[in-house]
């Protein structure tokens, strides 16, 4: 049976790329009818967090990657000094202090990759591998070969910068007589400067693109087209379909560049798909947090998240779209204000806001027989007024239908911003 590990260690959040890393692994053991198995390498007792490891549980969740089996590092540390005693025993290891160290053997040792084809690496140029520190625990390549055996790991699958430690790992297999499984490592993902991905580029955990609103079936979509493609030139690809067609051998070995706006792009994708009432139940903590949690209940945010939903690339689009809506007044911005509201409409708005305070049962249909009234009686196109009635109730010059905007904004304000456009500082404010 097919069994992959993904092994991230609590001394940080959960990186992007380790995520992708997971991802494969996840995909290549669904693929196969195989296990998935998440091991916490915590041995680096100084540096592993407890809220590192929540954070990485939370994210693997969040993402859906789900595990058949769990394990921590931590928990394990008389396996690894049985393993180092057996080899000090054999005479395969030896003592400098408390430290055991692997005498290195002079050969050259080829690894077939699933990736990368045939590497070879000459150990001459490797000194003797540090088994157990001096303070008792176990290093990182020791460690991971013994799970790694003892796990029944078959396929390790993992960045390219662990490439240097897999001839260590396979002379460490050697010596404790376990059979190397294969090996497989990703390509690296790269900033827009072909660089690897740091925070110079932005954010780089799972849990700064969830706190930026982005959907984890997005994120997911965008991680596996990385280093690899579902064919077809697809680039929206359910995570059950992919899992079908997905193959190890066939991720490219060049390194993938990381393109926010695509990421974007794909987001709003699926936000734009999404059933809206879903939708609205992933806003609604967005809207209490900024704006109180007796604001924006009910039907009335279902409505205004259907009617913008189409704008966004991200949840946290919403609270940018929607402010005029949640906010007393209006904020400006002074170029647009200066542009559509530069000459004084009051005897227009006015007779606009008249209109609309008639109307018994307020929506965007009612909303807009009032405004043709309108302009029909001052004899003026629909177009001159449009722009300037639209940015006097949202303070922008784009947004969805202006009388499905009006419906959403509410007949109360709406009047209120209309009369008080042009008459003094009640309505509105610059900024």
């Amino acid at each position: 049976m097919i069994r992959v590990r993904f092994a991230p260690s609590p001394t940080g959040y959960l990186h992007i790329g380790g995520a992708r890393t997971a991802l494969f692994n996840w995909m290549y053991a669904k693929s196969q009818g195989g296990k998935f198995i998440l091991r916490i390498e915590d041995t680096d007792k100084a540096r592993s967090k407890s809220e590192y490891l929540d954070e990485i549980l939370d994210s693997m969740r969040w993402l859906g990657l789900d595990w058949d089996e769990f394990y921590k590092q931590s928990d394990r540390f008389d396996l690894y000094r049985q393993y180092a005693q057996k080899l000090l025993d054999e005479g395969r290891a030896y003592k400098d202090g408390e430290a055991v160290l692997l005498t290195m053997p002079q050969k050259i040792i080829k690894i077939y990759d699933l990736i990368r084809d045939e590497i070879s690496i000459d150990t001459r140029e490797i000194k003797d591998q540090v088994l157990m520190k001096s303070d008792g625990s176990p290093t990182y390549s020791f460690a991971c070969v013994i799970d790694d055996a003892l796990m029944e790991i078959s396929c390790v699958i993992r960045g390219e910068d662990h490439i240097s430690n897999t001839p260590k790992q396979i002379v460490i297999y050697e010596a404790l007589g376990f059979k190397p499984p294969k090996f497989a490592h990703l390509p690296l993902i790269l900033d827009d400067e072909r660089a690897r991905l740091s925070k110079r580029a932005g954010a780089v955990a799972v849990s700064d693109y969830r706190r930026q609103g982005f959907l984890p079936e997005a994120v997911v979509n965008y991680l596996m087209l990385l280093g690899w493609s579902p064919g077809n030139n697809q680039e929206k690809v359910a995570l059950a379909a992919a899992v079908k067609n997905f193959s190890i051998k066939k991720i490219n070995k060049a390194g993938a560049a990381f393109d926010m706006d695509k990421l974007k792009w794909l987001n709003g994708q699926y936000i734009k798909e999404m059933d809206t009432a879903r939708l609205t139940e992933l806003i609604k903590p967005l809207v209490a947090e900024k704006y109180g949690p007796q604001v924006g209940t009910g039907t009335q945010l279902q409505n205004i998240v259907h009617l913008f939903k189409g704008r966004m690339s991200t949840l946290a689009d919403f609270l940018e779209w929607t402010d005029f809506i949640f906010l007393p007044k209006v904020n400006f911005d002074e170029q647009v204000k200066m542009e559509h509201l530069s000459k004084n409409l009051s005897k227009e708005f006015n007779l606009l806001a008249d209109r609309l305070e008639k109307i018994a049962d307020f929506n965007a249909k009612a909303a807009e027989e009032a405004f043709r009234a309108v302009v029909s009686q001052l004899g003026l196109e629909a177009g001159t007024l449009v722009h300037p009635v639209r940015v006097a109730l949202t303070g922008r010059a784009v947004g969805p239908g202006l009388f499905d905007t009006m419906a959403v904004l509410g007949k109360q304000k709406a009047v209120e911003r209309l009369r008080t456009t042009f008459n003094g500082p009640a309505g509105a404010t610059s900024s």
